[in-house]
């Protein structure tokens, strides 16, 4: 199904702040179709010649839909819009008419002319309507709740048409909550409560509030409520920026234990301030659990750092060991235990510093490179580059591909270039001859249908004859493939490469929804 935006760009002539607005009022339009118990489809005309096009529709939650079948991408003119042209030439909602029906279904047809404002704060040309179809089929009972919903419905339609609604969203805001049905407190121009929902009532008393909220100044209710004065001044500012025209961003109120979230709507149609609407939602529960998490998440923080700091600690212990050690072949073998435990305590470092169980990963790859240069045994200076990105990676891979690169670096610098003596015992360069390459190591990373490949390769003197790729090589390597084949559940391939040098090519299958930092999304399952 194509996008709003889509649909608009391609059947019409609109411009793209015009379709910024449309996509304003649909991300914002639950909230008139919950006052409503309508349906609202989102209707643009196409060429001029009297058809219009649904580019979006929201159903209610408060009431049956008119519609059962979905109505976005339809093309309709003559008679079945008529409702509609009244609306977009003459910009005023249009109420008239007989009710129709849709199948079994009778339907009241409305149409909300819907308008852009200039800079200048000008109402503009209307550039689509809202078509407001409501399900007769349910009679309801004329309540309290019902009628103020309706006549709250209805201001928000006219400001609809006046260009005024949906007020501008605030940085980093959504549109997930409050809803209606969650609590709605309806104030006069004096910020005084003329009605409160049942759910709304609820919420105020789990603050601490028990009496009714109806005649109550809304503002200074919530700076009595709130413990915090700081909290209290700015949900009470909330209510007044509303009662003044303007859309305050969404405010939470703690008291008594309990947490509201509150949002502020000013009303204003044909643009005289007749009060505000306040939306209110008990989402102590959900708060609790966001404490609880971030708890947690900083007990994951504390257990990996203190992990790094063993592994460091550790590794310190091995290194005065190998201080001390008067054999080479125990000095050597403590030492390389000493990079082994530092290259995890890389990875735990890292995680120590994130809220999240994995870790990006091309900051190691580098230091385990520079410092794969700088603790070799080798007096050939080796150059470290990498190719293309690892991305994101779960703790459970990153911690044994760590391990694997670093054994494999170090194999690379230490075995892949000849030594000095060797260099030196070499036949005098012929005078013209092309002079060797600098000597360098490159990984190369990349993902493909949720795997990771990895290449490690030098452009040393390769792999000496007779080499058993499969069974061959000292301990690192060893350690190197029994982490592939079973830690990272991999492959991996030593071989010549195709212009000299040794490569090692390794295969990771990606756990699911692993995130991959090229598309910004999670992998799919």
């Amino acid at each position: 199904m194509s996008t709003l935006r889509d649909l608009a760009e391609e059947h019409t002539a609109l411009r793209p702040a015009d379709i910024d607005h449309l996509h304003r009022i649909a991300g914002d339009w639950q909230l008139l179709s919950d006052l409503s118990f309508a349906d609202l489809l989102l209707w643009v005309p196409v060429d001029g010649d009297g058809t219009f096009l649904c580019v979006a529709q929201v159903r209610p939650t408060t009431a049956p839909t008119a519609y059962l079948d979905d109505q976005v991408g339809r093309i309709v003119g003559g008679a079945e819009v008529a409702h509609l042209e009244v609306a977009h030439r003459q910009g005023r909602i249009w109420r008239e008419g007989d009710p129709v029906w849709y199948g079994d279904v009778p339907a009241r047809h409305e149409a909300i002319p819907v308008r852009l404002r200039t800079g200048d704060g000008e109402a503009g040309e209307v550039i689509a309507v809202v078509g407001r179809d409501t399900n007769l089929s349910t009679a309801r009972t004329p309540s309290q709740l019902e009628l103020n919903y309706l006549t709250t419905a209805d201001d928000l339609a006219q400001m609809i048409a006046d260009g005024t609604f949906p007020p501008p969203r605030h940085p980093g805001e959504t549109t997930s909550a409050p809803r209606v049905g969650d609590g709605l407190v309806r104030l006069d121009a004096n910020g005084k409560v003329t009605y409160a929902s049942p759910n709304a009532q609820s919420a105020y008393r789990r603050l601490g509030y028990a009496s009714h909220l109806v005649g109550e100044d809304l503002a200074k209710l919530h700076r009595r409520l709130a413990g915090d004065p700081l909290e209290g001044t700015d949900a009470g500012n909330a209510v007044l920026a509303a009662l003044r025209g303007e859309a305050p961003p969404r405010r939470e109120i703690d008291a008594r234990g309990a947490t509201m979230l509150t949002r502020a709507l000013p009303l204003m149609p044909a643009g005289v301030p007749i009060g505000a609407l306040v939306l209110v939602r008990d989402i102590t529960e959900v708060r609790r659990r966001d404490r609880a998490l971030i708890t947690k998440d900083a007990t994951i923080r504390e257990i990996h750092h203190r992990v790094k700091n063993n592994l460091q600690t550790v590794a310190a212990l091995l290194r005065l060991q190998a201080r001390r050690v008067a054999m080479p072949e125990a000095r050597v073998a403590l030492e390389e235990s000493v990079r082994r435990v530092a290259s995890i305590a890389l990875v735990h470092e890292t995680l120590s510093l994130s809220s999240d169980e994995a870790v990006e990963f091309d900051g190691i790859v580098d230091r385990v490179a520079s410092a794969a240069t700088e603790v070799a045994a080798t007096e050939v200076s080796v150059g470290m580059r990498r190719r293309g990105t690892f991305g994101i990676l779960p703790a459970e891979i990153a911690t044994s591909l760590v391990m694997v690169l670093n054994e494999l670096l170090l194999n690379a610098v230490e075995h892949g270039f000849p030594p000095a003596d060797e260099e030196t015992a070499a036949p005098p360069a012929v005078e013209g001859a092309v002079s060797a390459p600098r000597p360098e190591v490159v990984v190369t990373a990349h993902r493909a249908r949720k795997q990771l490949h990895v290449t490690v390769a030098d452009n040393g003197r390769g792999l000496p004859e007779q080499f058993d790729a499969e069974r061959g090589g000292n301990l690192g390597l060893q350690i190197v493939r029994a982490l592939v084949t079973g830690e990272l559940r991999g492959t991996i391939e030593l071989r010549n490469g195709a212009d000299g040098g040794t490569e090692a090519a390794i295969v990771v299958p990606l756990a699911r929804g692993t995130t991959d930092r090229l598309t910004g999304r999670a992998g799919p399952p």
